[in-house]
């Protein structure tokens, strides 16, 4: 399919979509945009109504989370809110669907059920080149939130996983002291042989002398416990996946400034992350035409 010109349907999102569509254009493919009714006004060509979306591509790809809890699909950029008729499901079923978090989409879209849905956010390849623009994010969030400068600055990383190995990387380039929280020994080996200091994130009870704290682990870490035992005058940035890892409530209770960031490469680096999709839409159809 990579290989010809086709048509891929692009249906909600936001401007990792309008990135990835620029990209797919490029390379000489044709795309069809909907659910951007809102930029209508603004000259972008290659705009399209969903049910054409759905009925001349050859592809549709949705958009990261694919649908809200309403069952309507996650299109900031339309007018108006998007569900698919039961005619467009229909549809759907005889082509291939590039979806993020499949499941939410089959729960949303039962009919879905055995149809060609693949899901691009639950690959490997995904989630470690977007662990780079993540990582960048959080970094600018903390740029922009911290009242000190990084350089000179103490970071506690919460979890060694794939956004955790990066954001350690980017904070000691930039001249932060740099600890990594982590569980296991192999990853503790890890933290020391690059430099870092490292603590077993299980015995975690508390948190002193450190200005930024990084929490990438999608668990509850920072419960009201722990919190009373952190350092009032810390930063807190939480990476993970909803409902996440830092009790909000408590924290706001305790006056510890702590910062939900979710979402980040395509509010930060939506190029890089429409190109992150397309390279691993890409993947997934080369593997399935093999």
């Amino acid at each position: 399919m990579c290989g010809k010109q086709k048509l891929f349907g692009i249906i909600g999102g936001d401007k990792r979509q309008l990135f990835l569509a620029e990209s797919l254009l490029r390379d000489g493919h044709k795309v069809a945009l909907a659910g951007f009714g809102r930029l209508r006004d603004q000259g972008f060509d290659n705009l399209s109504g969903v049910e054409a979306a759905v009925l001349y591509s050859d592809a549709v790809i949705l958009p990261l989370p694919s649908v809200r809890a309403d069952r309507s699909l996650n299109a900031p950029l339309s007018s108006k809110s998007i569900f698919f008729s039961d005619a467009e499901i229909e549809i759907l079923r005889r082509k291939p669907v590039f979806a993020a978090m499949r499941d939410r989409l089959l729960r949303a879209y039962p009919k879905l059920e055995g149809a060609q849905v693949y899901d691009y956010a639950a690959r490997d390849d995904f989630a470690v080149l977007n662990a780079v623009p993540t990582a960048e994010g959080a970094v600018e969030t903390a740029m922009r939130e911290y009242e000190g400068t990084i350089f000179g600055s103490r970071s506690l990383v919460v979890g060694f996983g794939r956004i955790g190995k990066i954001l350690a990387k980017m904070l000691a380039s930039l001249g932060s002291s740099v600890t990594v929280c982590a569980r296991k020994p192999r990853d503790f080996a890890y933290i020391e042989a690059l430099g870092y200091r490292a603590k077993n994130t299980a015995s975690l009870s508390v948190i002193h002398g450190y200005d930024l704290i990084f929490n990438t682990v999608p668990a509850l870490i920072f419960d009201e416990a722990l919190l009373k035992n952190t350092d009032r005058s810390a930063l807190i940035i939480d990476l993970a996946s909803l409902p996440g890892g830092v009790d909000f409530e408590s924290a706001r209770a305790l006056g510890i400034d702590a910062r939900r960031a979710l979402g980040l490469p395509g509010k930060c680096a939506p190029k890089s992350a429409g190109e992150i999709i397309k390279k691993t839409v890409f993947s997934i159809i080369e593997e399935v035409n093999r």
